[in-house]
Parts: structure tokens; C-alpha cells; sequence
């Protein structure tokens, strides 16, 4: 720590707190060249974190954390805080088995007052975390931080009402970095912002209202007064005023001073104050402010020469975003749909060729797929890119909008089962059991990258919802064929063997193939969880002592679960047993750390195997 003096003196808040104010942009100077150093040496996100070092200074500086309560949306701008918070020194673990977690835990520190990994969370918590404050009148401030991104859902927006009707003492800050909501950032808006956050014109504005609460007239005068007052600084203001917020700014997020004093003066405001500040995605660092987005969560990389690693290797997200591209050449109707992962989800070329037939929603995945349901209707063919976590938040739209209705949408499901370093919240461990039980909706589970394309492609012109999961991380370089579809409901016999079948679900066949190869077992990759080939289980449980079944899923409700209903519906006597994803929420570590934990590579499975026939005296 001898490149960081001021840093490496920060152990808590409390030591911030007694610096000089004067020494706070060396401070943040430090802060932002250890977390470059430290996430390029562990991965993790880099983008947001930078972005966000001055007001998470200030933000500690000004308010007594942990009693006042800051709560983080997200939590990819976070790191700053972690590392001002006791956690310096583990930062280069963060993301690693045994490590820092990635995200705001509350197993990890009293600061972090919310568990958080998906969006537009902060202030609904926030808001219960406030009225319990101001039950127990105990004096604590509540702070939410929210994305410009995180803010565009529906969840926020219904958080922001209601807390405005409340008049319960919290403030919410809109960071505000990548959307440009307002670009009337500067000098003129800094002096306002302060001035309107200030004791003068707060004690004005309140004993105001009194005074003119019996003169309905003048009081609506001067209410509209303020409104374009507040308007001319951010026409975006009036919107959350009529939330009501007490809205301050924009101001620059990067002005220590500015931060400073203008969380002082909101901090003795009361009710729901809103705070909005401009950001730049990457400050400080070159090639993440220019590119913001490939620099949002990176791999390890050298900092120095800012050039990220590339693998040669397609991943499942790129083999989808081509097949889309495949296909949308030759079908106007097809229409793409994200929740604001185009990236992520291998949506870029697509967006770039097929502008018309694009739509990224933003994070509103509820909206995502009703949307979808709409398109349905009115003849077109929506395919919904979305992430396994991400699609439990659309559950009751999934069944009301599309599957009641029977609608032609495909979901394309990416990062189901283990994603790896993101952890609990981000493990694609339930769509296969929340899925299979809704009817009319087919559910398909490739074992490569071929297979994926043809269930895509299956799915996409079987006339019914539909669903494609497929895992995080690279193909393993088979042989693409040309696209046809499957037969609907249809498994493949992959290996012959003995006494033993294992039923594949997904892309551990490989894994599943090397544990049959030293148990001499037959193989058959199952392909569709939903419809399941009845008719291939029927005969293994005639053919064969045992049957066991290996999925990316938990093991309640999943696939294993529909296997063990059909043996039980037809009355079959055959021992069966089911491997998967425990009862558990998963913790962080690298996808082949994770499946060796939890006995799914492939001498886990063997193992695991070999412990349930000495149990059972099958043999």
C-alpha cells in the first residue's frame, strides 16, 4: 500500500471522517488507482465502481455509517465502498471462491445493509428500512444510491410513488452516468442545486407554505414558481417532484465540494429529498471511459496496456445472437427483445443489422415479456433474450400473458445453471422447475452449441411459447449443421452400456459421458424436459436396474423430479436417482469449482453413483 499513503489509512469510515476535507481528492485519486489495480488482478466489475469513487467518499464522509444507513442498488458500483469499509485488503479475492463477495452481502459487513444482485431494489427497501427508523425515532439517515439503468423499472417507479406519498425522511440519488437524462451540467446548475438544498431556502420554502396554506391561489402560484425554477435547472425534476420528492440538481458527480456540501444541506431536510448527479461511466480510466460497456465487468487484464483478453472460442451467447442473425435475414417477422442485456446476451450484430426488428426495453424484464405477448398477437414472432435469475421477475407474465394465451414466443434463456464468480443471485438453479409446471410451454435443454441451434430454431417455429436454456461461458467446438427442427418431445441415444442410464439434461454431457464410460453405463441426452419422451423411460425402466438423472437445475422440481413422475405414473419399479443442484443457494467460485463441490464433474457423478448402489445393494 505504499502507492496509496491515504488509503492505506482508511481502515473505516470512521478514519475517513478524520481527514481534512482538503485531502479528499488525493483520497479519491488513490482509491480509484487501487481499484483499478485490484479488479484487473481478480476480475470483477471495473466501469461503474470508477464512476462512482467521489461520491462514495463523500457519501461516507458526510453521513455516520453504518447507523446511518446506506443502501446500494445493484451493487457494481460498490467496490469503492467495499474498500473503504475494512475490506481493502481482501479486494484482490473478491469474486473467487472463499472471497470477497460481489456484491453489497450482509453476511460480510454490517455496512452493507441489503443483499443485493439484481436491479431497481434500493429504494422500495430502502423505504421500509426508513419507516422503521422513524418508528423507533432513532435519528438514522436512509441513503439509496440508484443507476440511471437500474431506474428505468417498473419496481423503482413504484417505490418512488409511494415513498412520495409518505413523507417518511429518505433520500434518494440518481446516478446518473450513462442515459444522459439531463445534460445541464455545470457551474449554474452546481450554485443552484447548492442553493436550493441549503437551511435559507428550506426554512423559506417551508414556513412558506404555512403561511399561504389558507390562500389556495397564491400558494399554487408560488408552488408552479418553484417548478420552473427546478424545471430550468432539469426539466427531469418535475417529474420526480410530482412523485413527491423534493428534487435537487443535476450536479457533478465528480466534484468532491459540490458532493459534499450538498449532502450536508439534504441531510437535514426532511421528508423524501431526491438527489440527481452526472457521472462519467470509467472516470479516470481511458479505455473504460471509452468504453464503458466492455469495461463494465472484466476479466483479469493487464491495466497498463487497458487491451482485454479475447477468446477465440464462441460463447453460447454468441452462438444464439448468430442463429438470430440467421434467421432474421430470412424472416421480417422475428423481433429481438432484451431487458437491457444486448451485450450480454450476444444481442450487438443483431442490433446493428436488424435496427427495425430491435428493442431493448431496458432493465423492465415484466414489460419484456408482455411486450413479447403483444408482438404475438399482432403476428409477429418474439424471441426474449434473457437470463435465467433475471426471468424469475416476469414469472407471472410468462404464464398470464404468454403461456394462458398460447402464444408463439421463444425465451432464450442464458446463464442457466452455475454461472460461476457472480454467486447466489446470479445462479441459473430454478428455471427448469418454475417453468416445467406451466402447460403449453415447451422446455428444451442442449448439450452443445449445435443442439442449441437447432432447438432454437425448433422453438422458434413449433407455433407455442418455448424455451431454450443454455449455459454462461464458451461452446465446446462441435460440428454446426445446417438448421432443422426437431422432433417435439424426442431424445437421443448417445452411449450403450449396462445396468445403469444416465438421462442427460444439458450441458454437462460430456461430464456425464467420461462418468459412463467408467461405470459402463448407457447414455441418452434427453434433449426436451417438457414434453419428456415417455416412451424412451418406459423401456430404460424394463431395460435397466437404475436410472439416473444429471441436470444444471436444482434438484427439487426439476427435471430429475418429471422423470420420477413419469416411473410413478406408469407404475415402474426401477431404482432412480437424481443428480443436481442441492437445496442451497449457491455461493461464488469458478463453474468447474462449483460442479466439483457439488459432485457433478464427472468422478463427483461417478461417485456419487458408486455411493447410491453400495447404499441400495443393487448390484
Amino acid at each position: 500500500m505504499q502507492n496509496y499513503p491515504l488509503l492505506s489509512l482508511i481502515n473505516s469510515p470512521d478514519d475517513l471522517r478524520l481527514l481534512n476535507k482538503d485531502q479528499l481528492p488525493q483520497l479519491c485519486q488513490e482509491l480509484r488507482g487501487y481499484l483499478l489495480e485490484s479488479v484487473s488482478q481478480s476480475s470483477g466489475h471495473l466501469a461503474s465502481g470508477l464512476g462512482a469513487v467521489e461520491l462514495t467518499v463523500a457519501l461516507h464522509y458526510v453521513f455516520k455509517t453504518p447507523f446511518d444507513q446506506l443502501i446500494w442498488d445493484v451493487g457494481h458500483q460498490a467496490y469503492p465502498h467495499k474498500i473503504l469499509t475494512g475490506r481493502r485488503d481482501q479486494m484482490p479475492t473478491i469474486r473467487q471462491k472463499g472471497g470477497l463477495h460481489p456484491f453489497p452481502w450482509r453476511e460480510e459487513s454490517e455496512f452493507d445493509v441489503l443483499s443485493v444482485g439484481h436491479s431497481s431494489t434500493s429504494i422500495s427497501a430502502g423505504l421500509g428500512i426508513a419507516i422503521a427508523a422513524q418508528k423507533e425515532n432513532a435519528g438514522r439517515k436512509t441513503i439509496c444510491v440508484i443507476g440511471d439503468g437500474a431506474i428505468t423499472a417498473g419496481m423503482a417507479f413504484e417505490a418512488l410513488n409511494h415513498a412520495g406519498s409518505l413523507h417518511t425522511d429518505m433520500l434518494v440519488i440518481l446516478n446518473d452516468n450513462e442515459m444522459s437524462i439531463s445534460e445541464n451540467v455545470g457551474a449554474l446548475n452546481n450554485h443552484l442545486a447548492r442553493l436550493l438544498s441549503g437551511s435559507l431556502y428550506s426554512t423559506l420554502r417551508e414556513g412558506g407554505k404555512k403561511i399561504l396554506s389558507g390562500v389556495p391561489p397564491i400558494k399554487e402560484f408560488v408552488k408552479k414558481t418553484e417548478e420552473h425554477v427546478k424545471g430550468f435547472v432539469s426539466p427531469v425534476g418535475t417529474m420526480f417532484e410530482e412523485l413527491g420528492f423534493n428534487y435537487i440538481g443535476p450536479i457533478d458527480g465528480h466534484n468532491i465540494d459540490e458532493l459534499i456540501s450538498t449532502l450536508k444541506n439534504m441531510s437535514s431536510l426532511s421528508g423524501p429529498q431526491f438527489l440527481h448527479i452526472k457521472t462519467k461511466k470509467g472516470k479516470g480510466y481511458a479505455p473504460a471511459e471509452q468504453d464503458p460497456i466492455g469495461f463494465h465487468g472484466v476479466p483479469k487484464f493487464d491495466h497498463h496496456s487497458g487491451k482485454l483478453p479475447k477468446s477465440t472460442v464462441p460463447t453460447y451467447s454468441q452462438i444464439f445472437g448468430n442463429w438470430l442473425c440467421e434467421t432474421a435475414q430470412n424472416d421480417e417477422k422475428l423481433m429481438g427483445i432484451t431487458p437491457a442485456m444486448r451485450e450480454g446476451s450476444g444481442m450487438v450484430e443483431f442490433s446493428n443489422r436488424f435496427p427495425q426488428q430491435y428493442f431493448d426495453v431496458a432493465i423492465a424484464e415484466q414489460h419484456a415479456v408482455t411486450f413479447a405477448a403483444g408482438l404475438a398477437i399482432a403476428g409477429y414472432r418474439p424471441v426474449v433474450a434473457i437470463y435465467s435469475s433475471f426471468l424469475q421477475r416476469a414469472y407471472d407474465q410468462v404464464i398470464h400473458d404468454v403461456a394462458i394465451q398460447n402464444l408463439p414466443v421463444l425465451f432464450a434463456i442464458d446463464r442457466a445453471g452455475v454461472v460461476g464468480a457472480d454467486g447466489q443471485t446470479h445462479q441459473g438453479a430454478f428455471d427448469i422447475s418454475f417453468l416445467r409446471c406451466i402447460p403449453n410451454l415447451i422446455i428444451m435443454t442442449p448439450s452443445d452449441e449445435n443442439e442449441c441451434r437447432l432447438m432454437l430454431h425448433t422453438g422458434y417455429h413449433c407455433g407455442k411459447p418455448a424455451a431454450v436454456r443454455y449455459p454462461r461461458g464458451n461452446a465446446i467446438g462441435v460440428e454446426i449443421e445446417p438448421l432443422r427442427e426437431l422432433e417435439i418431445g424426442k431424445s437421443r441415444f448417445i452411449r450403450q452400456g449396462e445396468k445403469i442410464a444416465l438421462l442427460n439434461f444439458g450441458t454437462l454431457l460430456p461430464t456425464v459421458c467420461q462418468a459412463a464410460e467408467k461405470l459402463n453405463a448407457t447414455v441418452i441426452d434427453m434433449r426436451f424436459v417438457k414434453p419428456l419422451d415417455e416412451e424412451c423411460i418406459a423401456r430404460i425402466a424394463q431395460d435397466y436396474d437404475l436410472i439416473v438423472t444429471v441436470e444444471e437445475n436444482a434438484v427439487l422440481g426439476g427435471a430429475g423430479s418429471a422423470v420420477s413422475e413419469v416411473l410413478n405414473r406408469q407404475q415402474q419399479s426401477v431404482k432412480l436417482l437424481q443428480l443436481g443442484l442441492p437445496d442451497i443457494f449457491i455461493p461464488q467460485g469458478t463453474q468447474s469449482e462449483i460442479l466439483a463441490d457439488l459432485q457433478l464433474d464427472a468422478a463427483g457423478i461417478e461417485r456419487q453413483i458408486k455411493n447410491f448402489l453400495q447404499k441400495k445393494d443393487i448390484f
